[in-house]
């Protein structure tokens, strides 16, 4: 964790009341502040920090939930389908370069251990392997797009 000091020069963290740090987090918008002086540790950890996502998500629509959210017969249909996550954060490709045609589509069988997609992440190309034998019901994430570790990449349908 990173250490630093005071740039006030005369203000000392140990005077610092709980009410000054949680209002230092809330006003900077962090997820985890930790203050120590003089023995005294005050960490303060927020949940759900609002905005922590940046400033697209204060320019979002309210109504953007409810239609990121499935149709209860979507839900139904998709009961039996396993989903394959995103490993790390980065950029997912359906191909292994621009021009050639995509490790998987929709309907494809594959294999267990099976390359179905690369995650760009920090210059590295990641082969994104299939956890199960099945056919791919439906790609999730459009070609280039960046993805959050845990996000639904694929939905397979596995071989009984």
């Amino acid at each position: 964790m990173a250490r630093r000091r005071s740039a006030r020069g005369s203000a000392n963290p140990a005077h610092f009341s709980i009410d000054q740090v949680v209002e230092l987090a809330v006003r900077h918008n962090l997820a985890e502040l930790e203050v120590e002086a003089a023995g005294t540790r005050i960490r303060i950890v927020r949940e759900h920090a609002p905005g922590a996502s940046g400033p697209r998500a204060e320019s979002a629509p309210a109504t953007a939930t409810p239609l990121q959210q499935p149709a209860p017969e979507s839900v139904e249909s998709t009961a039996h389908l396993l989903t394959v996550e995103a490993p790390m954060v980065g950029t997912f490709y359906r191909a292994p370069k621009p021009d050639a045609p995509p490790f998987v589509t929709e309907g494809d069988v594959v294999k267990e251990g099976q390359v179905i997609c690369i995650v760009e992440a920090m210059k590295l190309m990641n082969e994104i392997e299939s956890k199960v034998a099945g056919r791919i019901a439906k790609v999730v994430v459009e070609n280039g797009q960046p993805v959050e570790f845990g996000q639904p990449l694929f939905l397979v349908e596995p071989l009984r």
